[in-house]
């Protein structure tokens, strides 16, 4: 399998759309608490029509990173507030017969067609994926990957050449790198004597890094000229690049079988179906 193989954008963004919303539950983000939540209990009434916790969770799944804007404990206050003009103005709608209109019977026929095609995906998402899967394409992404090499380094940081020159002369006569990077390097990273931390080919300025990697371990470079200064560099270790952990990978690797598993659903349905678009307009919508 290859991870993040690029699917259908509009596939793509509606199925993240969808398990953005479904990874974080609508009652759950509604609840301040972990406790169990019974979705018929009523948490408000407008003129003896009841709000329900399942009404709450629907919003919140509605809102989506909009609610993300409102304060945590401030949440669940804000919904039922939603919820209670929605009421209001439904009730006033019902009052008017609105409900009999054909536009009405359009949008309800439409907004019945996309949650029945939420509580799909809800199904493929239920019972596509599982943690062997994941496992398993995690361990194919890492026999497949390319080895890459990495290096730790440390740098002095100097204004001037002739800076530079005297830095590596302290060094040659015996002086301790680190201790000299705390003392003369104008980097920000000199109050832990001037230690990189592991990096790889393409994070650090062309020159540095091909002096860098250039090094043996223990080995110090000659001055270097960046648009940063004049580096003095020691190499302290080089290794191959670990790759990314199955815990830090998971989410990754799942959103992307979810995917993958949504647009083959999708494609074998249209497979199975006779479609006629007859916008001629619209003439490449199967292709998106």
């Amino acid at each position: 399998m290859t991870i993040l193989r690029r699917a259908s954008d509009r596939l793509r963004l509606f199925a993240l759309i969808l398990i953005a919303a479904l990874l974080v539950p609508g009652l759950a983000v509604a609840q301040q608490d972990d406790q169990a939540v019974d979705p018929d209990a009523v948490v408000a009434t407008v003129d003896g029509n009841p709000i329900t916790e399942a009404d709450v969770g629907f919003a919140a799944e509605d809102l989506g990173q909009d609610l993300a804007q409102i304060p945590v404990n401030s949440r669940r206050a804000y919904l039922i507030g939603v919820l209670i003009d929605m009421k209001l103005m439904a009730n006033a709608a019902k009052a008017q017969n609105l409900q009999d209109s054909p536009e009405f019977a359009r949008r309800s026929e439409y907004l019945q067609e996309r949650a029945l095609r939420r509580a799909y995906f809800v199904d493929i998402l239920n019972k596509s994926v599982t943690d062997d899967q994941v496992k398993a394409a995690y361990d194919d992404y890492v026999a497949s990957a390319p080895q890459t090499e990495e290096v730790r380094a440390r740098h002095i940081l100097v204004n001037t050449e002739e800076e530079a020159k005297a830095v590596l002369d302290e060094l040659n006569n015996g002086k301790d790198f680190a201790e000299l990077a705390q003392e003369k390097s104008i980097d920000p990273g000199a109050a832990n004597g001037g230690d990189l931390g592991y990096f790889t080919k393409g994070q650090m300025v062309q020159p540095f890094e091909d002096a860098a990697f250039a090094l043996e371990v223990g080995q110090v470079s000659q001055p270097i000229q960046t648009q940063f200064g004049w580096h003095i560099i020691k190499l302290e270790d080089r290794r191959p690049k670990q790759p990314a952990t199955l815990e830090q990978m998971a989410p990754q690797i799942r959103q992307q079988l979810l995917i993958e598993a949504f647009n083959g659903e999708v494609a074998a349905l249209k497979d199975g179906a006779d479609i006629q678009v007859l916008d001629p307009q619209a003439s490449g919508a199967l292709n998106y």
